[in-house]
């Protein structure tokens, strides 16, 4: 049974003023349900996305208008609901509500698509994925192997690498790890169980973890480059380039030390232009390793780029290439774990030190520290190729504003909720910036009986 959900003005107005995109689709009721397949299978194939069906657009004189007309009844779009089910059965990937107005004529069908982890084909059995607001098809054997890969249904680490295994078998990296984690094992023996040596050559993964020099065999894909720009404009220019980029280069598990360490020392020298004069550009070492480590094990070494740290008078920015795997999106990376390149994941933990000593936890523990920092929190953007965490340097609003901000957009908040977005772990302390904003006449708590006890709000103060 599908859903009907009444909406008010304001929500009704936010659909119809909605822009098409790479996450947005409105169509009319009147459009062919297979045709519409492809949105869906394109959403999908993609990072999600919302389709709104029954709305009808018109240009009148280059002005877009837009007219809800929506289906009569459930019965009226069941021919379209049928379709739809059998390529994307209702499940957690997809859901379908009807949205009502009491001043609008028919039911809109919003069908909720989230990022799957399979390839979906429309109807027509093609193969599309959303590219701003079209769908394309996805038709070449390249084009479906570079969806595989970013789908992480399959990886490029078990790839061969046409290099000698000696590459690999007769490396410092590798006597090094053997000598520490299995001192009774002969390299070439070991690194073929662990099916690193495939058809008498190394993959990618065993390049990357065991070699001294993989930028060798993996040119332009395998490094990392550092810049300092003494600015903080969005982008970074010649002009305010501080230095040459550095180049971090040799195995994953020196990379991401390396790397760490030459961010530290960039980071240490900078000075920033405050109020009170200049003051030193600092940022917790432990959240930039983590996040280093993020970028180096789960990267798509497929892409000929490499990991870039860039650092700017206001941020770091740290942009790893490859689109998030999997089922993981912006929205729940902290919850979500998948790995693109599980060799690499699982291997390099092996390692003394291992730099992902928290398998599956790093970019919560760079979250958690940076709150505990009073930091504003990380911000995560997927580019079309390539995944940017920004660590900006803005201490974060006192917990009285940042509540109040949050109220701006939304009608109550909890306790819990403010302490994610304060870092402040306290409930106790919470609970008294509350009843500060209280007695200045700011909120109040939530009158409804049903949110007492634990389950207790506040609300802007009416």
């Amino acid at each position: 049974m599908i859903e009907t959900k009444e909406i008010t003005d304001s929500q009704r107005d936010k659909i119809l003023g909605i822009i098409e995109n790479h996450f947005n689709d409105l169509k009319s009721k009147e459009i062919a349900p297979a045709k519409l397949t492809r949105t869906l299978a394109a959403f999908a194939n993609s990072v999600g996305g919302d389709l709104y069906l029954g709305i009808r657009e018109k240009d009148a004189n280059g002005i877009q208008n837009r007219t809800w007309i929506g289906f009569n009844d459930e019965e009226e779009a069941n021919s379209h609901i049928q379709v739809f089910e059998e390529l994307f059965p209702l499940s957690n990937q997809y859901s379908y509500t009807f949205l009502s107005h009491s001043n609008e004529n028919g039911l809109i069908l919003h069908i909720s698509v989230k990022k799957n982890l399979a390839i979906v084909k429309a109807s027509n059995g093609v193969v599309y994925k959303r590219r701003s607001s079209q769908n394309l098809p996805v038709t070449s054997d390249e084009a479906l192997k570079r969806l595989e890969l970013d789908k992480g249904i399959s990886s490029f680490e078990d790839n061969t690498v046409n290099v000698p295994i000696d590459f690999v078998t007769d490396s410092l990296a590798v006597f090094q790890f053997m000598a520490e984690v299995i001192p009774t094992a002969e390299p070439e023996q070991w690194l073929r169980k662990q099916l690193l040596i495939r058809n008498n050559l190394p993959t990618v993964a065993s390049v990357m973890l065991y070699s001294d020099t993989p930028q060798a065999a993996l040119p332009k894909q395998s490094g990392i480059k550092i810049y300092r720009y003494k600015t903080k404009a969005d982008e970074g220019t010649r002009e305010t380039l501080d230095f040459v980029p550095q180049s971090i280069e040799g195995s994953a598990y020196n990379q991401v030390y390396e790397a760490v360490q030459a961010t530290k020392e960039i980071i240490e020298k900078g000075k920033v232009l405050k109020e009170t004069g200049l003051e030193d550009l600092k940022y917790p070492v432990k959240a930039l390793h983590e996040i280093i480590t993020n970028a180096v094990l789960h990267r798509d070494y497929s892409i000929a780029s490499d990991i870039h740290i860039r650092v700017f008078d206001n941020r770091v920015e740290v942009i790893s290439p490859g689109s998030l795997p999997g089922h993981v999106t912006v929205s729940n990376i902290l919850e979500e774990q998948f790995a693109r390149n599980g060799n690499m994941v699982r291997l390099i933990n092996k390692f003394p030190n291992p730099p992902n000593q928290d398998v599956g936890e790093g970019l919560n523990t760079a979250f958690n520290e940076i709150a505990e920092l009073k930091l504003k929190r990380p911000e995560i953007i997927e580019l079309e190729h390539s995944v940017k965490v920004i660590i900006k340097h803005e201490v974060l609003a006192s917990p009285e504003k940042v509540i109040m901000e949050y109220l701006e957009n939304n009608y109550e908040i909890h306790n819990s909720t403010a302490r994610e977005l304060t870092g402040v772990k306290s409930a106790d302390i919470i609970k008294t910036h509350f009843y500060r904003l209280k007695e200045r006449g700011l909120i109040e708590m939530n009158p409804d009986p049903n949110k007492r006890g634990k389950n207790s709000t506040w609300i802007l103060k009416k």
